[in-house]
């Protein structure tokens, strides 16, 4: 198939992608700048020096910042490389990608009063969110590929990575980083087929990514708070555990694939009984 003929059959995912073509590319190569400059950090840290700091077990805070809810510590090649995976850079650029094309999903057009102009062609409101939402996943799992193929090719021209960390660890946290990603993805979908504001979808966004990484963080360093992890999405990604294990417990990726796919329903619903005119 020709991107010629996907274009024509997805339309809309390909005009969405298109009209951002240029946030996309440099988000791209943001994050693989940022990802070749973690492994090279982690590389460069001697074997002993880095592995002494292990005699004492992680704390809570620690396990947060390395994308872990083991005893993977960040005193590890597999928690740097973890807390590269979990840096608020990291976050940032992921939520830069969701709060963008969630808002552009359905908000941004009402806000700019050219949904009513949009309706009036042959396009259901059901195949509108789902070529955008369309775009929206392919944007989310290209910004996932980029962090996970810099962190490959670091480890595989690194010995004393290559040693540490298991190729299947690193894809498996690539996998999981995709499955966070929707996990946010269909909620502010849910957002968008709601609101008038593209504002209030890019907040929905930065209050569902950066304010779950800060509830996991303070649930783990705090113990009474230690039931709220499991209301954040961070508690079931673990990048830092999959690099370290060479995998990861089947559990998380459907827990976070599950709130995902119940957001995106929930958008759905909403945006077919919404009246766009009001």
């Amino acid at each position: 198939m020709t991107p010629g003929t996907v274009s024509r059959r997805l339309p809309l995912v390909w005009l969405a992608l298109h009209r951002r073509r240029r946030m996309l590319l440099t988000l791209l190569i943001a994050m693989v700048v940022f990802e070749t400059l973690i492994v090279v950090i982690a590389g460069a840290v001697p074997n002993g020096e880095l592995f002494g700091a292990r005699r004492t077990p992680p704390g809570g805070a620690f396990k947060a910042f390395s994308g872990s809810n083991g005893d993977v510590s960040i005193a590890s090649y597999p928690g740097l490389l973890g807390a590269g995976l979990t840096h608020p850079v990291w976050i940032a650029l992921q939520l830069t990608v969701i709060g963008s094309l969630g808002a552009a999903a359905v908000a941004a057009d009402v806000e700019s009063g050219t949904i009513e102009l949009l309706m009036t062609r042959p396009v259901s409101r059901r195949r509108l969110l789902a070529e955008r939402a369309g775009a929206l996943i392919v944007a989310s799992v290209l910004l996932n590929a980029a962090a996970t193929l810099a962190v490959a090719l670091g480890v595989a021209f690194s010995p004393k990575l290559r040693e540490a960390v298991p190729e299947s660890g690193v894809f498996s946290a690539g996998l999981l980083g995709c499955a966070l990603a929707f996990c946010l993805i269909g909620p502010v979908l849910a957002v968008s087929a709601l609101s008038r504001r593209r504002a209030h979808v890019v907040g929905a966004a930065v209050a569902l990514g950066a304010g779950g990484f800060a509830l996991n963080f303070v649930a783990l360093a705090w113990s009474p708070a230690g039931p709220l992890r499991y209301l954040s999405p961070f508690h079931y990604y673990a990048p830092g555990d999959a690099l370290a294990h060479g995998g990861l417990p089947w559990t998380s990726p459907v827990v976070l694939i599950g709130v995902g796919l119940l957001g995106l329903l929930a958008a759905f619903r909403l945006l077919e009984r919404r009246d766009l005119a009001v």
